[in-house]
């Protein structure tokens, strides 16, 4: 049996994984799946590649092309969600903000620099044509970080898959006072090139299988009230995002990867843009 360790989030979007462990999919085919949830997200995921915690991250697009620049040793070997990512800009629910032009010169929460919601942040403001040499940080690790953060004041915004924190909403610990798409395809799957130089035929056999549960993964009777079950959503929040949600079973492509170091580049995040060849794998 080969055994490969696989990080994401414990977020609705990684329930085919869960599923196919469950249901024995990838030990039909002699592979061990040792999932670790990574509530920090990417900055986290990041770390644990480079430091052989993990194997493979299932990761943000834009965290793992800055990382790679940076120095991870990883490349990644498919897009997994092609849908954008849809960021909630939140406040404090008793916070004076109502709106994000208000958010302009205020500290954002970040889960850790490097991260999703550290990047992402650059992109909202470059959106709405702030000064991002401005833009200001409390690193907080995880969203109940960023709860208390908020609540203190020591932060007053924090941007975060909306309908993860959809829940914290509906509570009135949160208020959405907006929306921030990422304008690419958001997750992917990296793999540490050591794993794929010794490991290969293994990884390759790990993408046909979870290939094959979200080509279906829709089609899972009552998978609406599963997912809402299991990720404390409402019913007609989680069959609003499984419309707006598509898997890939395909590589990033060019012009992706172009668009992404693009604004990295911009927003001065990465110091250089690498050959497409070195930042994917194909098998």
């Amino acid at each position: 049996m080969r055994t490969l360790r696989v990080g994401g989030v414990p977020e609705h979007f990684n329930l085919p994984w869960h599923l196919a462990i469950e249901d024995g999919d990838f030990e039909y085919d002699h592979i061990s799946i040792e999932w670790v949830d990574f509530p920090g997200g990417t900055g986290a995921m990041n770390a644990a590649l480079r430091n052989k915690e993990i194997d493979v991250a299932i990761i943000l697009t834009e965290g793992i092309i800055k990382d790679i620049i940076a120095g991870n040793p990883s490349r990644i070997v498919q897009t997994y969600v092609h849908s954008p990512l849809i960021w909630g800009i939140h406040v404090d629910a008793n916070s004076s903000f109502n709106s994000i032009a208000d958010l302009e010169n205020t500290k954002a929460a970040i889960s850790r620099m490097g991260s999703g919601s550290h990047l992402m942040s650059y992109i909202n403001a470059q959106n709405h044509h702030w000064d991002t040499k401005a833009l200001d940080f409390e690193i907080v690790g995880d969203i109940t970080g960023a709860i208390k953060a908020l609540s203190e004041d020591s932060a007053q915004y924090f941007m975060w898959e909306r309908f993860t924190t959809k829940p914290l909403v509906d509570k009135g610990v949160f208020r959405r006072v907006g929306n921030c798409p990422t304008p690419w395809p958001c997750f992917v799957i990296a793999v540490r090139e050591e794993v794929l130089e010794n490991q290969r035929d293994a990884v390759r056999e790990m993408l046909k299988v979870i290939n094959t549960k979200t080509i279906s993964f829709k089609e899972i009777p009552d998978v609406e009230k599963l997912l809402a079950t299991r990720y404390d959503q409402k019913l007609e929040d989680i069959k609003e995002w499984l419309e707006i949600t598509s898997w890939s079973e395909s590589q990033l492509t060019s012009e992706e990867i172009e668009k992404v170091q693009s604004n990295l580049m911009i927003l001065n995040l990465i110091p250089e843009k690498l050959a497409a060849s070195k930042l994917i794998y194909n098998l």
